[in-house]
């Protein structure tokens, strides 16, 4: 067996299954269902042991690719990688630990090997009341607000903002939690140690600081455009819903709100103009089983507790709004033009001639109606509230 390089350093030393699955992150790909199941039939160790030595292959993967492995797994050095994680701040949290978040396990043979963490805060904790906010990258100026509000308004509302530390949507997203002083977590297709987009380098350093910086590769590990959309999946089964912002039809993030609807999880979308390209993927995905979001209330009246309820949305309230019902109708009776007779008012309203004439006089007492001899008609101001679009009707 080759060397595993230095010792950890002080503190407990890492059971055997603990540190293969350290080992394993440098070998198996995420999201590898052959690795996954190599992990739950013979454990962690027994699988690197078996690639280490080859004297007997695996099932499920071709000659070539067990080589390929093999390769692999021949240059692990486990404890050296541990120590280049502490020295960013990073830790490794396997799923027999106290900080793994269960619903990670929803993932099936998909489930990380373990993942990597940047920051103080218990992932396990902050993915409990966690929401997904992803979009597109190259983002309309909507796109940007919207996100940033959303992440600002959940944030106040003790959200963990969830997304992918990349350009667009994602920043946007990240920036709005920071912003409001809350909590976010970014997943990263890379090393936590290696920041990625590099023009983000500063906003993943804060989120580090502030919230979590989270992965499934090892230090140093560079991102490749099938790592970009194997990392979604984590992010789907992490939280408790997904918002998509901004989409293309071939979007990742559209990768990643399938995937939270695959688990069972709430899949959002913000609707953008019916012309915008970037919206297409959205309102694909409202067509089907999303639901329509348009602000963090909305979002958390979702995936909240129960009695974690939107705002009721209405219109302004105008004066006539405030009549009684009987008042109303005598009122709606009267003509947008000229004046008309008590008992051309009583048989509109379908009332008798004197509740006409009460209800004409409190009309006149809150200032919509005036006496034109012995008929009656609007003033300007109930014709202005009764007819807005200035009587055509």
């Amino acid at each position: 067996m080759p060397d595993k390089g230095p010792s950890p350093g002080p503190g407990p030393v890492p059971d055997e299954e603990w540190l293969a699955r350290v080992a394993l992150t440098r070998v198996l790909e995420p999201g590898d269902p052959v690795g996954g199941w190599w992990l739950r039939e013979w454990g962690a160790a027994a699988v690197l042991g078996r690639l280490e030595e080859g004297e007997e292959m695996l099932p499920g993967v071709s000659a070539r690719r067990w080589e390929g492995l093999r390769a692999r797994a021949g240059r692990v050095r486990p404890a050296r990688d541990l120590e280049v994680a502490a020295a960013a701040g990073a830790r490794f949290v396997a799923p027999a630990d106290a900080e793994w978040p269960a619903q990670l396990d929803d993932l099936g043979d998909a489930r990380p090997v373990g993942l990597w963490v940047r920051g103080r805060p218990s992932l396990r904790i902050w993915a409990l009341r966690s929401v997904a906010l992803v979009g597109a990258r190259a983002c309309t100026e909507y796109g940007a607000h919207m996100a940033a509000s959303l992440g600002a308004g959940l944030a106040e509302r003790g959200w963990v903002v969830v997304s992918g530390g990349a350009y667009g949507v994602d920043g946007a997203a990240h920036r709005g939690a920071l912003g409001a002083g809350g909590a976010t977590v970014a997943v990263l297709a890379c090393g936590v140690d290696r920041p990625y987009p590099r023009g983000h380098t500063q906003l993943i350093g804060r989120i580090a600081e502030q919230g979590l910086v989270v992965g499934e590769l090892p230090p140093g590990d560079h991102p490749t455009p099938s790592r970009f959309v194997l990392r979604n999946r984590v992010i789907a089964a992490l939280t408790r819903g997904t918002v998509v912002v901004e989409a293309a039809y071939r979007s990742g993030a559209l990768v990643t709100a399938r995937a939270a609807r695959d688990l069972g999880r709430f899949t959002m979308g913000v609707p953008g103009p019916a012309t915008s390209g970037l919206s297409a993927g959205v309102h694909e995905l409202l067509r089907g089983d999303a639901i329509l979001v348009t602000d963090a209330a909305e979002v958390a009246e979702l995936v909240g507790d129960m009695g974690e309820l939107a705002p009721r949305r209405r219109g302004p309230v105008v004066p006539r709004d405030l009549l009684a019902p009987g008042a109303a109708r005598v009122l709606a009776a009267l003509p947008a033009r000229g004046a008309a007779a008590v008992s051309d008012v009583a048989r509109g309203a379908g009332t008798s001639a004197d509740d006409a004439v009460a209800r004409l006089y409190e009309l006149r007492s809150l200032g919509f109606v005036e006496r034109q001899g012995d008929d009656w008609q609007l003033t300007r101001q109930a014709f202005l509230s009764v007819f807005p679009e200035g009587g055509d009707t």
